[in-house]
């Protein structure tokens, strides 16, 4: 079976790393498998992404379609242009698509118009909010694919709900958190811990990207307002996206246990997520590992895809709730947070199980 592997954002190379590994693996167990990696350029950054491959040992992709910019339309557009020509002079069996960015709904439309098998890692998670770009790559995506690997039983339900046959399903966990166990061992202190003197569980981490949140400066000032009247002296380390940062200098002063940083490394970051008293992010990634390293997580969102993180990790939704963000930040401080478990299988396995299954689809032909 030869397959091709599709990644347009950092996370995808995330949940892609330990697939690579798993088919390396398999390769040299004698199975007949092979893969290409088709990186479409929806997110780069030379700088960012050399390291970013470096330190996940993520080999150089086969080809960089370069489809970055534009609006939704118009990057969907270039992607499906650019992956059709690509595809049209290359033989595969299997387009393998993961989590819920531009790249995963417009590649699988494409493989399924030529005829290609198309899987989905990550399939099934919903957050029922529409206004989500995210939301709608996933149902479209889902709703095409051939077979569906998810990281939960309620991402399964979501997908037998929307009726898809239990025969496509594959309940595997999850390969972000395949990425996370492996690297933790390498996981290295980032420079600003250094430079403002951070010691361990004394510091919180912030992190914001959904334009809901930062794109209007009175809405951002509000947030930072209520996070650096409530969090009780400690200061909040802000690895901010330039985007942002021009937004938020204006309030740079106003706010002076406000740490920003430039984007930090994978391993950097996540060092400062393991030894931090808690996160408040926006993020739907952050919430799995910070999960899995049980630290307390605070996610400024009405809901989220990922209700494992709520009902069985360490996460908990305020929105744009002020008093809910209020009442989370004091039980932090006075260390009354609910006390979170790991959810089944997110045991570093899932790659290895997603390409068993994968063999064995290959068998049946």
């Amino acid at each position: 079976m030869h397959i091709t592997l599709i990644a347009g954002a950092r996370p995808n190379f995330m949940k892609i790393s330990p697939l690579i590994n798993a088919i390396q693996f398999a390769r040299q167990q004698g199975e007949n498998l092979s893969y290409q990696l088709v990186h479409t350029g929806q997110h780069f950054d030379e700088k960012m992404s050399a390291t970013f491959f470096r330190e996940l040992n993520i080999p150089e992709p086969d080809v960089n379609l370069e489809c970055g910019g534009g609006t939704q339309a118009e990057q969907t557009a270039a992607i499906m242009i650019a992956f059709e020509k690509y595809m049209s002079t290359k033989k595969t069996d299997l387009v393998l698509v993961v989590g819920d960015v531009t790249s995963t709904m417009a590649c699988t439309i494409v493989a399924k118009k030529l005829g290609i098998r198309t899987a989905h890692v990550e399939a099934g998670i919903r957050s029922g909010d529409m206004s989500m770009p995210e939301e709608i790559n996933r149902i479209v995506t889902d709703s095409i694919c051939d077979y569906y690997f998810t990281t939960t039983e309620h991402a399964s339900n979501n997908l037998l709900k929307c009726g898809v046959s239990e025969k496509q399903i594959y309940f595997v966990g999850n390969t972000m958190i395949d990425t996370l166990l492996l690297h933790m061992p390498s996981f290295r202190m980032p420079e600003v811990m250094n430079v403002h003197d951070l010691k361990s569980h004394s510091y919180i981490v912030l992190t914001l990207h959904r334009p809901s949140n930062v794109d209007s400066p009175e809405t951002l000032n509000d947030i930072l307002t209520t996070l650096h009247e409530n969090t009780h002296e400690l200061p909040l380390i802000f690895p901010v996206h330039p985007r942002t940062a021009a937004i938020f200098k204006p309030y740079e002063k106003k706010y002076p246990r406000i740490i920003t940083c430039d984007p930090l490394g994978y391993l950097e970051f996540n060092y400062l997520v393991k030894h931090a008293k808690g996160v408040i992010t926006d993020s739907g990634g952050i919430t799995e590992e910070t999960t899995v390293m049980g630290i307390p997580c605070i996610t400024l969102r009405n809901s989220t895809e990922r209700p494992e993180t709520c009902t069985v990790g360490t996460n908990e939704l305020v929105g744009n709730d002020k008093h809910k963000l209020i009442q989370a930040l004091n039980k932090l401080a006075m260390n009354q947070w609910k006390a979170g478990s790991i959810p089944e299988k997110w045991d570093g396995k899932a790659a290895t199980r997603i390409i068993g299954h994968l063999l064995d689809i290959a068998k049946v032909g």
